[in-house]
């Protein structure tokens, strides 16, 4: 057996098991590239994003690189100096190294997580000091006493193996599709989660119940002090399907939220406001409720995964088939990049973007592809 080449400073002196397979990161460029240079994903920790502005740009102007074409759904991507990790729905973590090298992980998880639909192991987030102690937070359904039931928990990598260590919060109402998932360290240091509606207007609204809402609690599980409502995890509510997270560099939290029938959303978030949902939505403007930062309208994105590239918000967007850039100042989605592929996550990296694609989903389209991808982009400087 090989050393782990994954996580210098935690499995240096490790040996892997689990599933392995070596992969070569194929490079392809898309149809419309010819002239690029190949696109060589970046290797190190140095995340923050060093690519050219998005806006203006389009699908002809990347260089792409198959990273992996083995995932199985996957949900989220994070990366920790330069390994990258996924979350894969049915339960499992996938990581691919530095020299990519493929290895796939079930999570030791205190239930089973449970695949139904869109439900299962969603969102992801690495401590700080992931590299070293291998500790992370996952956000997953089970089958509770009610039925599907979400969770969020922290758990450990120790260079072989995936086990939950412990559960920060737990019965948060499940659903086969309106889980919301999406799970990110703040840069305060707490830990934001988005929920679901699970089909039931009454959640939303209802400040005593976490369906329908973006969540703010400590890595510990505390709820924390300054939270808006005195003893609650409730950042804000009102919420539908929420599944995307990010901040800005002045620290404003934005979310991306799937409408029902088109008017989709993108908010800007701040604590204890109402975001409408099920009474309003999109840009509709109702009386102590927030309209949608930039709403789709008639059109459907069907959003999820979001990050900022340096000052502007990247959109995976689902049944779009691509990434958006959001234009700030003229409050528009811009199309960048299509590979005819149902857009999941998205992880700004260096001078290019990693983007996953859930293909395999019950919801893709006929005549979609078979298979689920991680890319790499970048467009020349």
């Amino acid at each position: 057996m090989k050393r782990a080449a994954i996580l210098p400073g935690l499995a240096a002196a490790l040996l892997l098991t689990g599933c392995t397979g070596a992969l070569g990161g194929t490079t392809t460029p898309s149809p419309a590239t010819s002239g690029q240079p190949e696109a060589a994903p970046p290797t190190g920790d140095t995340p923050d994003y060093t690519g050219p502005s998005l806006i203006g740009l389009g699908t002809d102007d990347f260089g792409v690189t198959v990273v992996t074409d083995e995932l199985d759904y996957p949900w989220e991507v994070r990366q920790s100096e330069g390994t990258l990790v996924v979350t894969e729905i049915a339960g499992t973590i996938a990581m691919v190294d530095h020299e990519d090298r493929f290895d796939r992980y079930k999570v030791q998880t205190s239930d089973p997580v449970v695949h139904d639909g869109g439900s299962g192991l969603m969102g992801l987030a690495l401590a700080e000091d992931f590299s070293e102690s291998g500790t992370a937070y996952i956000y997953y359904t089970y089958e509770g006493q009610d039925g599907l039931t979400n969770r969020i928990a922290a758990v450990r990598f120790d260079g072989s193996a995936w086990r939950e260590t412990g559960v920060l919060l737990d019965g948060i109402p499940g659903h086969e599709l309106y889980n919301g998932g999406r799970i990110a360290i703040g840069p305060d240091g707490y830990l934001y989660a988005t929920t679901g509606w699970v089909h039931d207007e009454r959640m939303p609204q209802d400040r005593n119940s976490l369906a329908g809402k973006i969540l703010r609690l400590g890595l510990d599980g505390s709820v924390p002090e300054d939270n808006p409502f005195d003893g609650s995890y409730v950042y804000s509510y009102g919420h539908r399907n929420p599944q995307g997270l990010a901040w800005d560099a002045e620290g404003r939290l934005f979310s991306a939220e799937h409408g029902e029938a088109a008017h989709d959303e993108i908010n800007l978030i701040t604590p204890g406001t109402n975001y409408g949902w099920p009474v309003a939505e999109g840009t509709d403007d109702q009386d102590g409720m927030e309209p949608a930062f930039l709403g789709s309208g008639s059109d459907t994105w069907a959003p999820s995964g979001i990050a900022f590239a340096g000052d502007e918000l990247v959109v995976a967007a689902l049944a779009a088939q691509i990434l958006y850039v959001m234009d700030h100042d003229a409050r528009s989605m811009d199309p960048l990049f299509s590979s005819g592929e149902r857009a999941r996550a998205v992880l700004p990296y260096q001078n290019g973007i990693y983007v996953t694609s859930t293909n395999t989903s019950p919801r893709a389209t006929e005549g979609a592809k078979s298979v689920d991808r991680l890319l790499w982009i970048s467009a020349a400087s």
